[in-house]
């Protein structure tokens, strides 16, 4: 089994060797800050007031990065978070966690301009900012928190992550796909207030989410990325006929060879 899925993933890194993010070493940074301190960078909220992160201490806080010229990941995946905030709020409050979203493509990521984003996917909620990134911060902030992305002529590639912060201001938790449902934010949050340890990442699910960062699909013409499970479930599909018929060559084998005994 573990065979068969290294296999799937090697099919969907062989794949995208000519993306232009490299999504093995984009999972491995991402895993890399779980731990650290989350970074006292100072950024600009919706009004262009400066506030920093030290701001959300006290309490879970889930951060997210966008940009707002994005036409489908960023927006997919905000719209996503906002349904799992929706359901996350009537279960457990806005009062006890953070949500925010950072623009990182500058000088487009305004604070002007992730208003109008915010406004645009409606998203109101009392525990949610918007913040923008000073142009010379985007860098050291974005990596600081694992999220890898970078310029193509076609758009902006990055990692599709939330990433859950303590309220010690520490990195515990990184929470991958374009659309993260209300149980995937929701429990990693329900822990950290309840105190308990988070639990341990199991090798499958490491794997997963190594599939789903890897088996994407790329659109040069519109400059997008999709998850894509088509390739994986081909080469799944491959091995799984490849085993019933060397089952079926074997029992094949047995029988006549039983028979020749006789």
């Amino acid at each position: 089994m573990w065979r068969a899925w290294a296999l799937v993933l090697l099919a969907c890194a062989a794949g995208l060797k000519a993306q232009p993010l490299d999504r093995e070493a984009a999972f491995a940074a991402s895993q890399a800050v779980l731990g650290r301190a989350a970074p006292e960078i100072t950024l600009l909220d919706r009004e262009g007031r400066p506030l920093t992160l030290a701001r959300f201490r006290g309490r879970p806080l889930l951060v997210s990065f966008v940009y707002t010229g994005c036409f489908q990941a960023c927006p997919i995946g905000t719209r996503a978070l906002h349904d799992a905030v929706e359901k996350i709020n009537l279960a457990l409050g806005p009062e006890q966690y953070s949500v925010v979203s950072i623009g990182f493509n500058q000088p487009a990521d305004s604070p002007q301009a992730m208003k109008a984003f915010a406004a645009q996917h409606r998203v109101g909620n009392r525990n949610w900012d918007f913040l923008s990134a000073p142009a010379d911060q985007v860098e050291p902030l974005t990596r600081a928190f694992g999220f890898s992305h970078r310029s193509t002529p076609a758009g902006i590639d990055h990692i599709a992550q939330v990433t859950l912060v303590d309220a010690n201001g520490r990195i515990v938790h990184q929470i991958y796909g374009e659309r993260p449902t209300a149980e995937d934010v929701a429990e990693p949050v329900r822990r950290l207030l309840r105190a308990e340890p988070l639990p341990p990442r199991a090798p499958w699910s490491d794997l997963v989410d190594r599939l789903r960062l890897l088996c994407t699909v790329y659109d040069p013409e519109t400059g997008t990325y999709r998850v894509s499970y088509a390739l994986a479930l081909e080469v799944a599909g491959g091995l799984t006929f490849a085993f019933a018929m060397a089952w079926f060559f074997l029992a094949e084998w047995r029988g006549r060879r039983r028979a020749g005994r006789r």
